[in-house]
């Protein structure tokens, strides 16, 4: 009998924000999910993230953004991930952005968005839902 490989699931910090809490705690909440998680640590560039993806063939790209600069990097992360051929990998994001916001990074690609206190089982129900295998 084999065994189905665990969902790899990259979760990133770009830009300059600083702040970690979220992160960190999606990244050992997922874990208890089942999941296979990769955390990039602070700051890093669109490239940087995209890269570690292609590199840890992640299945989900979490982006955790508090600095506000989400509608230019986020977009950035998606367009680099496409042309890297991560057609397939499930692009969500997280932390500070206004829910005015949101149809317009939908619209750039970013699958869903979660706010400050939705639940892991949330997060991890919908990675579940829409990983494409």
């Amino acid at each position: 009998m084999t065994k189905e490989r665990a969902i790899r699931v990259l979760i990133a910090k770009p830009g300059l924000d600083g702040h970690t809490r979220g992160a960190r705690i999606l990244t050992l909440g997922l874990r208890d999910e089942g999941m296979d998680v990769i955390y990039t640590g602070l700051r890093k560039t669109p490239e940087e993230i995209v890269g570690r993806a292609v590199k840890e063939k992640a299945d989900v790209i979490g982006l955790s953004i508090l600095s506000g600069a989400h509608n230019t990097l986020l977009p950035k992360v998606v367009e680099l991930a496409k042309e890297k051929g991560l057609d397939r990998v499930l692009i969500i994001a997280g932390g500070a952005i206004s829910k005015e916001d949101i149809p317009f990074l939908q619209q750039k690609g970013i699958s869903a968005v979660f706010g400050p206190g939705t639940a892991i089982k949330q997060v991890a129900d919908y990675i579940r839902q829409n990983v494409k295998s």
